[in-house]
């Protein structure tokens, strides 16, 4: 229980850090647009728009990410998981230290290269949890860690609207000092969970990286290429709310940089109290397989109907539906997985997963941002609810693999 407190306090600042910056990204990069080569090539190919540039700052931090997240899964499993997260933390805080000096689009892309680079490392905490805790026990602990990810996600961006009052480097002097700080936190506070020795002592070979990647997609039949493809999809259509969210708010209801904060708040708020309080009661009631099907159902209608809102207090139900079935659809599918594979890989597929979701996040976006300047505001949200309610049919029948061992399932070989 020690290690995943640490581990909480750990997720709670780093993501506080994130999201004082993250929100303002598509208000810095409207200030940008016009300006400087990058701008002026995109512009010349038609990629010039306010929805598209945006989608590219999210689509390479999500490149970064994937190609950074199965190396850094694989490097956990070899040399521990402390180091590597302790190498991410310093690449988030110097992405930090960019982005308060941006003043081009050329240093707000490097930023967010260099963040997805250091934000490769969310499948080696998810493996630090598995570690930490017994089978029957993670996705209620995935669901606590969540909770402390959220419950930055409800603090920062209200730091970051308090922190421009400093200037336009406020926002991400303040990330990047939380992130340094973080990093001392974990240098003296958290104790290495993998024992490298014992897996070497019994001569356990980890595969490649390129390996776990291709046999989930040439093997997707099976339960954990499956449980990947899940989570990739549903995190893909959850992005596209994410990256045109604040220009769809915008638009329609006049919301600005000064008040944006205050929405990804109230989604930060929902978050922590579903996963801190109610997660474990419905994973004791319904099970993992059951329940992230029932999330999967909320975030398809919380999409699918946030476009039809006519005013905020009606939004705000659809907005409430998203968190609520990201809740419980992201926990049960990564405790699935911890389940299913390997002790000895877990690092390495809880990064294969991030992979897959790291690909789900630069297509979702690339197409939201494309359908928001070209087809109409409304239909980002439209397909993605659409998407993500023929992905339940995908995981219909993990419920007779939810009991199983990583020791009893071959999925993995």
């Amino acid at each position: 229980m020690g290690k995943l407190i640490v581990l909480m306090v750990t997720a709670f600042v780093d993501m506080m850090g994130g999201l004082i910056v993250f929100p303002l990204i598509p208000f810095y990069a409207k200030r940008l647009l016009g300006h400087g080569p990058l701008w002026h090539l995109l512009d010349s190919v038609g990629m010039g728009g306010q929805g598209t540039v945006v989608s590219l700052l999210v689509v390479v931090f999500a490149l970064a990410q994937l190609i950074s997240a199965p190396l850094w899964g694989r490097v956990s499993d070899k040399v521990g998981r402390r180091p590597a997260l302790l190498i991410g933390l310093g690449g988030s805080a110097l992405a930090y230290l960019i982005f308060a000096y941006a003043n081009s689009l050329e240093l707000l892309v490097l930023c967010r290269l260099v963040q997805g680079a250091g934000g490769g490392t969310v499948g080696v905490v998810q493996a630090y949890v598995a570690d930490a805790t017994k089978p029957e026990d993670r996705v209620k602990a995935l669901g606590w860690l969540s909770a402390a990810t959220n419950a930055g996600v409800a603090i920062g961006p209200a730091i970051g609207s308090w922190t421009l009052n400093f200037g336009t480097s406020g926002p991400g002097l303040a990330a990047a000092a939380i992130s340094m700080l973080n990093m001392v936190f974990v240098w003296f506070y958290l104790t290495e969970s993998y024992d490298i020795a014992a897996v070497n002592a019994i001569g356990k070979k980890i595969t490649r990286s390129r390996e776990a990647v291709w046999r989930v997609v040439t093997h997707s039949g099976e339960p954990a290429s499956r449980l990947i493809w899940i989570y990739a999809i549903t995190m893909g259509s959850f992005q596209v709310m994410t990256v045109v969210l604040a220009l769809f708010l915008a638009s329609k209801f006049g919301v600005t940089e000064k008040t944006i904060g205050w929405f990804f708040a109230y989604v930060g708020i929902i978050s922590f109290v579903t996963r801190a309080f109610v997660l474990g009661k419905m994973v004791d009631w319904l099970r993992e397989a059951k329940l992230s099907r029932l999330g999967m159902v909320l975030l398809a209608v919380g999409l699918a109907t946030m476009p039809l809102a006519p005013n905020i207090p009606i939004l705000a139900i659809s907005v409430a539906l998203v968190p609520l079935g990201t809740a419980f659809t992201f926990p049960c599918v990564t405790g699935l997985l911890s389940r299913i594979v390997p002790q000895h890989e877990r690092g390495l597929y809880m990064g294969v997963q991030q992979t897959f979701g790291g690909v789900a996040r630069v297509l979702g976006p690339i197409y939201a941002g494309w359908a928001f300047d070209h087809l109409g505001h409304g239909v980002p949200f439209f397909t993605a609810g659409g998407v993500v309610i023929a992905t339940i049919f995908l995981g219909l029948d993990m419920d007779r693999y939810a009991s199983r061992s990583a020791a009893a399932t071959p999925t993995a070989g």
